[in-house]
């Protein structure tokens, strides 16, 4: 059995399903979900990679959200939703809510867990890649499996 350990931003979508689980062919694949809620500390950079991406009408509403937000309601909603989804393939799933110190926990998790691998599933954030600040640039100096960052599919 092949062991990976999944980071996410947001709720795995069916794409997102069948990418991950069928990256190995027919061998079969269990999966360590975590996700991290992108919280205030990342509004800056949240709302200069939409200028970036040319979304300007949603860099403009990062700065009216609410600052004292609840991020762990939402985050642990979109971990359940993403890992009946994997589940429904057949797949093994288990996972968590980071709260903080993502690269701990992943370096963590990976031991615990004998990992052969990290995929990290984000959506793309040009300024923290510019600047190597990204989960998977960080990680695969940190954690001593390979590390393969995708671009998550929107719904």
């Amino acid at each position: 059995m092949f062991r990976t350990v999944l980071m996410i931003e947001k709720p795995l979508v069916s794409d997102d399903v069948e990418l991950v689980t069928t990256l190995h062919g027919e061998e079969h694949v269990s999966f360590v979900v975590l996700i991290q809620p992108r919280g205030d500390q990342d509004r800056l950079l949240r709302a200069l990679d939409d200028v970036a991406l040319g979304e300007l009408d949603q860099a403009v509403h990062e700065g009216s959200e609410p600052e004292d937000r609840d991020t762990h309601g939402p985050a642990l909603r979109a971990l359940e939703h993403s890992l009946t989804m994997l589940r429904e393939t057949g797949a093994e799933a288990e996972g968590r809510v980071i709260e903080d110190h993502p690269l701990d926990v992943l370096t963590e998790t990976v031991e615990r867990h004998k990992a052969d691998e990290v995929i990290v599933l984000t959506a793309p954030h040009l300024v923290e890649e510019f600047f190597h600040r990204d989960w998977a640039t960080r990680a695969r100096h940190k954690v001593g499996v390979p590390v393969l960052k995708l671009f998550a599919h929107t719904p």
